[in-house]
């Protein structure tokens, strides 16, 4: 399993991609969560097995909404994060 949080920066507030990273984790069983945060960033915490992982991150990169926009993703590895039994958006 492996534990990953990213940051997500570019239009990603006010588009509805949250929502749309939820529904591709619930798609490739992904559990965590993913909030907004005050900078206008969004933060995942994402809980999976390795190609589960490999094909959310490529689907983050991409942008899960179709008005969204990445321009930058840092992701980092946490083998200490707490694991989850679902997928959640928070606030």
């Amino acid at each position: 399993m492996r534990k990953v949080r990213m940051n997500v920066q570019g239009r990603v507030q006010g588009v509805g991609f949250r929502y749309m990273t939820k529904m591709v984790a619930d798609e490739l069983g992904i559990k965590g969560t993913v909030r907004n945060e005050e900078d206008g960033s969004v933060s995942i915490e994402s809980v999976g097995d390795d190609e589960a992982m490999t094909q959310f991150i490529k689907k983050i990169k991409d942008s899960p909404s179709p008005a969204g926009r990445v321009t930058y993703l840092d992701i980092q590895e946490d083998s200490m994060m707490e694991e989850h039994m679902n997928f959640k958006v928070i606030n």
